[in-house]
């Protein structure tokens, strides 16, 4: 009974961690996005996780997760992104043809 307890600890502390890490690759996410967005003259209007799956990443496992984001170039048209990353990496962003909005 012992090790049975021991064992459901060490697997609620797993889950715990890879959500954990999970949420950091969001808020890693989340960061470049703002960043990406303010670079390219874009307003960044939401981003969600659509996809996870393990993978590896630099010879270790990691997750790969890919986000859908919502920007607007004029705050009146919304168009939809893609970022993939792998851990905490920017593996690609791919953004729809849009309109340009140049600010005077």
């Amino acid at each position: 009974m012992m090790l049975l307890n021991i064992l459901l600890l060490a697997l609620v502390v797993a889950i715990a961690l890879q959500f954990w890490r999970i949420r950091a690759i969001s808020e890693a996410a989340g960061d470049y996005l703002r960043s990406y967005c303010q670079q390219q003259g874009l307003q960044l209007v939401s981003f969600a996780r659509k996809r996870t799956r393990l993978t590896s990443v630099k010879g270790k496992p990691d997750w790969q997760c890919e986000f859908q984001f919502d920007f607007s170039t004029n705050g009146e048209d919304v168009y939809q992104g893609w970022v993939k990353m792998k851990g905490k990496y920017v593996v690609a962003t791919e953004l729809p043809v849009h309109r340009y909005h140049h600010n005077e």
